[in-house]
Formats: C-alpha cells, sequence, structure tokens
C-alpha cells in the first residue's frame, strides 16, 4: 500500500487562516498588529527568496512585515547595531536573522544578539539550551513544523523509534530534543555514520534532514514509517527539486511521506508566523 501524503501546502494553508482570525482579534481588543523584522544581510538568491515568502505571508496573515537589507561586506557591529534597534523598538515582536550570513561574520554572536523574547527563529544560543532543558519560549520552525504535521494527522510519537538524519542547529539537533521532549527514542545520524542504512530501517519516525540528494534510499525505510524530508535540493539535469528521501520507492514502504516540495517546507514559514503572533500576545501581557 502506497504512503499516505503529508500535505504541508494544504496544512499551512489551514494554519495561516487560523492565524489571520486570531490576528483579527489580537488587533480589535488591543489595537497592536504583530510584526515580523527580518535581517538580510547580503544578496543570496535563495535568502532573497525565502525572506520575500516569509513577508507575503505575513501580509496574508494581517501582520506586518519588514525587510532589513545590509551589503555583503558589512561588519560584525554593523548587524548588531540593527538588531540592537529592532530589539529596543516596541513595535517589533519577532526578529528573523535569515540564514545564512556572509562565512566573515559570527553568526552564533548574532543571533544571540537577538532578544530572546523576539527570537522566533528559536536558534540563538540562549533558545536552544532553553530547549534542551525543556523550557524554550520559541523552538526552530522546520523541527516544529514536522512536530505540528505529525499532530495534525494523528503519528503517534511516545515510545517510538526516530531516527533524525542530519545535524545543524536549524534542523537535527532541535528535531531530535523535540521528538525526545515527546517520549521518542531518538537516534541521531549524519553523512559519516557507519551503517547509516541499517540505523534507518530501524526507524518508526525518520527525519531525513542533511542536504544530499536522494541520499536515503527506498529500501531503507522500514515498512510503516513515518517520513519526514526536510531536503530540497537542485540536480543538474532533472525537471524538478528533489529531497533527502528517495521519493517513488520510499512511499511505497512507508505508511506516511512528506513530499518534496509541498511537504515540510511550508509548514516552516506557518511555524514563523505562530511564533511571531505568540510573540506579539506575550508582549501585550507583559
Amino acid at each position: 500500500m502506497a504512503a499516505q501524503i503529508l500535505d504541508g501546502l494544504q496544512t499551512a494553508k489551514t494554519i495561516r487562516a487560523e492565524l489571520a482570525a486570531e490576528v483579527a482579534e489580537i488587533k480589535a481588543k488591543s489595537g497592536v498588529t504583530p510584526s515580523l523584522a527580518v535581517l538580510l544581510v547580503g544578496e543570496d538568491p535563495a535568502s532573497v527568496t525565502y525572506v520575500s515568502m516569509k513577508k507575503k505571508a505575513c501580509l496574508a496573515a494581517g501582520m506586518e512585515s519588514s525587510i532589513y537589507e545590509l551589503p555583503a561586506d558589512s561588519t560584525q557591529e554593523q548587524v548588531k547595531d540593527v538588531i540592537t534597534k529592532l530589539n529596543n523598538d516596541p513595535l517589533v515582536h519577532g526578529i528573523l536573522v535569515q540564514h545564512p550570513v556572509p562565512k566573515h561574520l559570527d553568526e552564533n554572536d548574532i543571533l544571540g544578539h537577538v532578544a530572546v523574547e523576539k527570537d522566533v527563529d528559536g536558534i540563538s544560543v540562549y533558545s536552544l539550551g532553553k530547549l534542551l532543558l525543556g523550557e524554550a519560549q520559541f523552538v526552530a520552525c522546520t523541527p516544529l513544523g514536522i512536530v505540528e504535521l505529525m499532530n495534525r494527522y494523528n503519528i503517534p510519537i511516545k515510545g517510538k523509534r526516530a531516527v533524525v538524519v542530519g545535524r545543524s542547529i536549524i534542523l537535527g539537533k532541535p528535531m531530535a530534543l523535540l521528538l525526545l521532549e515527546r517520549h521518542a527514542t531518538v537516534t541521531i545520524c549524519h553523512s559519516r555514520t557507519e551503517n547509516l542504512a541499517d540505523v534507518c530501517r530501524e526507524a518508526d519516525i525518520l527525519v531525513a534532514a542533511v542536504g544530499r540528494a536522494e541520499m536515503i534510499k527506498g529500501d531503507w525505510i522500514k515498512p510503516g514509517a513515518a517520513v519526514f524530508d526536510a531536503g530540497y535540493n537542485r540536480v543538474p539535469g532533472r525537471d524538478k527539486d528533489v529531497g533527502d528521501v528517495e521519493y517513488d520507492a520510499a512511499a511505497e514502504r512507508a505508511s506516511f511521506i512528506t513530499p518534496v516540495p509541498g511537504g515540510v517546507g511550508p509548514m516552516t514559514i506557518a511555524m514563523l508566523l505562530r511564533n511571531t503572533v505568540e510573540a506579539a500576545k506575550a508582549s501585550i501581557a507583559g
């Protein structure tokens, strides 16, 4: 039996409609419009596209969004000066530093300069540390979106064997912590893991976040597993982008699977909007 497709596009659309209703209620009761500020350093084409998509999604939900663009040769202090101004602006509820920043900059230092109550991307040193303690105010948006898909499709986590392939601070590591917090038994793997195929075959829940096109083969999937593909890779000569999982073959073995595109990606933006709305509500309450 072919896997059920986890429709991230439609799920994200539903969540964004829910958020739009919540934003309208916040505006009516408090006069406050949830606002996201995005800091873009340099002109990486993919980053420019992502930032534009995030702003469009905010506006569609009735929120405000502003983009602060800095040249690629900006200094550490110039970037932090902009963040300081945004930290001190009461009309800004969420701040996102578009990843990655140019290589000459200390990204962790920059992320750590974002006020914790405005760290809606959830990847500062402080936010990640709080996640380790199970006390995070905001969690990285892509793993949060994956958990939300599990919730919406009633995919059980407690007691399950979960394998996360990838160890980045924006995806693999927080993903593993979220699953562990929900009582899964979690293994973190990466491209250098020995016998990776055998480890993947043990997974009831498999999250692919390694950034290599179709690295995880269909016969690595345990029959009945739930597969979440967070990869997005361009392959020369192919007419469409592909994920980290060999989709067609994996879909024949899995019980649930996310497509690429239209799976994990839309959920990331939906969770960014949700985090921003939560930051605005906390600001009003505090």
